[in-house]
């Protein structure tokens, strides 16, 4: 069973409207950068997304 976050909203806010669009992983680092820029205190989470992001194709061992 998968758990539903309260996070789930605003993904879902964004497949709804953007899902169509077509992005650059600079286009989405720069949209990071901005929102980081106006709200510092995410920055933690924010730099763990992007790493996250960044590895995901990595072998897990």
């Amino acid at each position: 069973m998968n758990s539903v976050y309260f996070t789930d909203r605003g993904i879902e806010e964004l497949e709804s409207r953007r899902g169509d669009d077509e992005v650059t992983l600079a286009w989405l680092a720069e949209a990071l950068r901005t929102f980081v820029d106006v709200n510092p205190e995410f920055e933690t989470p924010m730099e763990r997304f992007a790493t996250w992001l960044a590895r995901r194709d990595d072998d897990e061992d």
